[in-house]
């Protein structure tokens, strides 16, 4: 009885120890932000991250909607969805952006339309500045989180990893797990760890 106990015991722990393994296997994941972008926070200005994978001081451009982050955080949604708002963001930053240059171009363009004469606030000129205060006023409220969605991204997919949190049993985890024969024909479970 005691024997069977013991190797349902044997069992669950190399089922253990083969997912930490494997999760160990998978390479560093751990991102870190450069230290100017670390700094950003609500309202700072609408530039590109710059980002390094643990282990490495190659700090690589993200992109305007962050798609190059992308493939670093495929296996945790929470941090995807954090991008997506950040790429959601984006793309009313430069819609928002457009229809100011709109709105200033259409307020120039009425303004030499004029034959002779040079007009500064007619009917359709007062729209377009209405719409062109409307868009800053947007702005503000847009560009206000934009940074911290792509900050919270990196955060989540850090707080997901063990080594990021520093765990004990993750550095203590084995490479391998495997099971091998006795002289005597039993089988053995096998484990091999790496020195670092």
């Amino acid at each position: 009885m005691n024997l069977r106990y013991l190797r349902s015991f044997a069992l669950l722990l190399c089922c253990l120890l083969t997912f930490s393994a494997t999760r160990a296997q998978r390479g560093p994941s751990i991102l870190r932000l450069s230290l100017g972008d670390q700094g950003r926070g609500l309202n700072g200005v609408q530039k590109n991250f710059y980002f390094a994978p643990q282990g490495t001081n190659d700090y690589q451009n993200a992109g305007f909607f962050g798609q190059r982050l992308r493939p670093y955080l495929a296996d945790n949604p929470q941090a995807l969805d954090h991008l997506n708002s950040y790429r959601q963001q984006k793309w009313l930053f430069l819609a928002e952006r457009l229809t100011f240059v709109s709105a200033l171009g259409f307020y120039g363009q009425q303004v030499l339309a004029g034959e002779g004469e040079q007009r500064y606030f007619s009917n359709p000129q007062k729209v377009a500045i209405g719409v062109a205060a409307a868009s800053l006023l947007a702005n503000v409220f847009i560009s206000r989180n934009t940074n911290t969605h792509f900050q919270r991204a990196v955060e989540a997919n850090n707080a997901g990893w063990p080594a990021a949190r520093g765990g004990v049993f993750q550095r203590l985890s084995p490479a391998a797990v495997g099971f091998t024969a006795a002289p005597t024909g039993q089988p053995l479970l096998a484990l091999r760890w790496n020195l670092r």
